[in-house]
């Protein structure tokens, strides 16, 4: 008879009641233009990973915003999704007030800050988790600053 236990110690090591250990790496944006995307991103600063062209109908590009764990990439035979149909991607700053301006001064069109606080967080001191402010690239893809300085309780994994 079969054990249902076959792990392995490697397996085990990365295994918590959590599950094994998961990292979020790279998210796949449509885009109808790659060198234009390319140009943008470029722009913002954030580091070029790789522009891998392997044919006429395979090419990828790979862009990670500073100091993220998290990249993007785009290109030809990559995904099916429309351009631009991402609605919103967001991204965690110290300071919003600071990043929309880097942005506005790489010539990002960046909408204004607004606090928004959902019901029940009213009285809460300060506007982490609840200051936004949003921009798209060229094709329409939605990204969301969102000024985070305290993470609340339960948001940091315990190792």
């Amino acid at each position: 008879m079969a054990s249902t236990d076959v792990g392995s110690e490697r397996a085990r090591r990365t295994q918590s009641a959590l599950g094994v250990n998961m990292n979020l790496e790279v998210v796949t944006l449509p885009v109808s233009d790659v060198d234009r995307a390319k140009s943008f991103y470029e722009s913002l600063g954030w580091r070029l990973d790789i522009d891998l062209v392997v044919s006429d109908d395979v090419r990828t590009v790979q862009f990670t915003p500073p100091h993220s764990q998290c990249s993007i990439h785009f290109g030809e035979g990559l995904t099916a999704a429309e351009p631009g149909s991402v609605d919103r991607l967001i991204l965690a700053v110290k300071d919003i007030d600071s990043a929309r301006d880097d942005l506005i001064g790489r010539g990002v069109d960046v909408g204004e800050v607004s606090e928004q606080r959902p019901p029940g967080f009213d009285q809460e001191k300060g506007r982490s988790y609840f200051a936004y402010a949003s921009f798209s690239d060229p094709d329409g893809n939605g990204w969301l600053l969102q000024e985070i300085t305290t993470r609340l309780p339960g948001r940091e994994w315990e190792d």
